[in-house]
């Protein structure tokens, strides 16, 4: 098992109460792991979705980051407001490319940035019309949070969030993740194997795959960039292209196309032996 944990993912669902770090800190110990690190933060309160890398694949955290993410919460807004306005609001003004400033309490750089709102639906309103069940599909990097507070602004009459659950981040999903509870039963009834999701596994899923020839291996491991006479065949992406280099099953790392003269791609972390 020790084998498995050094490259693979763990899909937790988090629940109420810990910060991130807290959920990814209980994942290594209870593991016993180097280190682990978690694929976007979620707030304490906040519940769902938060894969965890274990020992080298938290070398793929930053090239998870700005996935989407989608959410379940529900909204309150200070006073009664009509279904048909809200929905009005987010088609004009929280749809699509919007100009988001992070909340005071955020540890990153308070300044404006964009942020792509790709659905963002009403599911259900209470009788008082004021309690609003949403779910909203987002860039990674959105804080939700401040999308329920600036559309309470922008109808002018205030709103907060009462809950939050991240339902998928990335290719992760909700029916896939597991309770700390379940990760602990795993642990104690060795059947941990089956809840591992390995990081080649993982990335085949979301970056193009080039095949390298075996001759080529050894010294690409230790630096030198992919040549074109390195490729097992001709591949054709655009300048700035991530991928993940295999020779055959063994996994070399990701690199970045650059397409300079005779020069394919360079390495964006390489998966030395």
């Amino acid at each position: 098992m020790k084998k498995h944990f050094e490259f693979s993912i763990i899909n937790i669902d988090k629940p109420s109460g810990p910060t991130s770090f807290t959920v990814s800190d209980f994942v290594k110990k209870a593991l016993g792991l180097r280190k682990t690190s978690h694929f976007g933060t979620l707030d304490p309160k906040v519940t769902g979705v938060l894969p965890i890398a274990l020992n080298r694949a938290c070398k793929l955290t930053g090239h998870f980051l700005g996935h989407d993410k989608e959410y379940v919460g529900i909204m309150r807004f200070h006073e009664p407001v009509e279904l048909k306005k809200v929905k009005e609001s987010i088609k004009k003004k929280f749809t699509g490319i919007i100009t988001q400033l992070p909340p005071v309490k955020s540890r990153v750089k308070r300044a404006e940035r964009q942020r792509e709102i790709k659905k963002f639906e009403i599911l259900e309103v209470d009788e008082n019309k004021q309690d609003f069940v949403f779910k909203t599909v987002v860039q990674g990097g959105t804080y939700i949070r401040k999308l329920v507070h600036d559309l309470g602004e922008a109808l002018g009459i205030g709103a907060h969030m009462l809950e939050l659950r991240r339902t998928r981040a990335g290719i992760f999903k909700e029916a896939k993740s597991i309770t700390l509870y379940e990760l602990e039963t795993a642990i104690k009834e060795d059947k941990l194997k089956d809840l591992i999701i390995s990081g080649e596994e993982v990335i085949k899923k979301i970056f193009p795959v080039v095949e390298i020839k075996k001759e080529s291996v050894d010294r690409i491991l230790h630096g030198q960039p992919i040549y074109d006479k390195n490729l097992k065949k001709d591949y054709k992406f655009e300048k700035d292209t991530v991928i993940v280099v295999f020779s055959n099953k063994q996994f070399i790392g990701i690199f970045k196309v650059i397409n300079a003269v005779k020069i394919f791609a360079k390495s964006e972390f390489t998966f030395q032996i």
